[in-house]
């Protein structure tokens, strides 16, 4: 059974949404309906629904930051009556995004799209587990015939600097570089960031982000902020790097 959330500070118009969707998609189980933003983003972190319904514009959280403070499977469809927040809305990979007040004919289309998305989502899923069990069957294989990469060569005018792969703070993907952050110095190499993965030791390097591979020998701690997204706080680096929705899962224990 699929389940759902929504949260609206309207509890009429949330209602109104519940007596649409009861309609349209009868197997659908809402499993509570928030009223603000905040109960929205404790809600969907404790009952991990597969979607929410999210009003943008509410008391505490905006719809727009519970979406990003997302760290579990849970995907959204924004309702909202502002249409100037669909690009952002779409950047936060929305499902869809429906605009106030709600026609059961929109809905409708909603609720197809919807089905289609899960239907998607379970066959990736399959073919996932498929790929990984093939994978763990070449695992020993392809340890074997690996050498991790233990230094890399990065040009500056006349000179080559070569650094050791365990000084890496962090490789961060710049434009068409990657820049190799140590604690003394910024070098700036041509390998790609995904070439890169491929090569270092998974126990120690983790992608944080689609430009950002990090070091945990040097990782110091972990930060949200009001909109609960993820900070790394690195050591011998003054700034903080931001960790993606995709990746959040890895530092659940922290």
């Amino acid at each position: 059974m699929t389940t759902a959330l929504i949260a609206d500070d309207e509890p009429h118009l949330a209602r109104a949404l519940q007596t649409m969707l009861s309609t349209l998609w009868p197997e659908l189980q809402v499993m509570a309906v928030a009223r603000n933003g905040i109960e929205a983003a404790e809600a969907i972190a404790t009952l991990k629904p597969d979607l929410a319904f999210l009003d943008i514009q509410m008391p505490g959280l905006t719809g727009l930051e519970v979406a990003q403070g997302i760290e579990g499977p849970t995907r959204v469809v924004f309702v909202t009556a502002y249409d100037e927040f669909a690009v952002t809305a779409f950047e936060a990979e929305a499902l869809d995004y429906v605009l106030k007040p709600v026609k059961q004919e929109r809905l409708a289309r909603t609720v197809h799209r919807l089905h289609r998305s899960l239907e998607q989502q379970v066959a990736e899923s399959d073919t996932d587990a498929r790929l990984l069990a093939a994978l763990q069957r070449l695992a020993p294989v392809a340890s074997q015939a690996a050498e991790r990469l233990r230094w890399v060569r990065a040009n500056s005018g006349e000179i080559t600097h070569q650094v050791a792969v365990e000084d890496v703070l962090f490789f961060r993907a710049d434009d068409k570089y990657t820049c190799v952050q140590t604690a003394d110095a910024e070098h700036l190499i041509r390998t790609p960031i995904a070439e890169l993965v491929a090569q270092l030791d998974p126990q120690q390097f983790v992608q944080v982000h689609r430009s950002t591979v990090v070091n945990l020998a040097f990782l110091a701690g972990t930060r949200r902020d009001e909109a609960s997204r993820l900070f790394l706080r690195i050591k011998g680096h003054p700034h903080e790097l931001p960790v993606s929705r995709a990746y959040v899962h890895l530092f659940k224990a922290m």
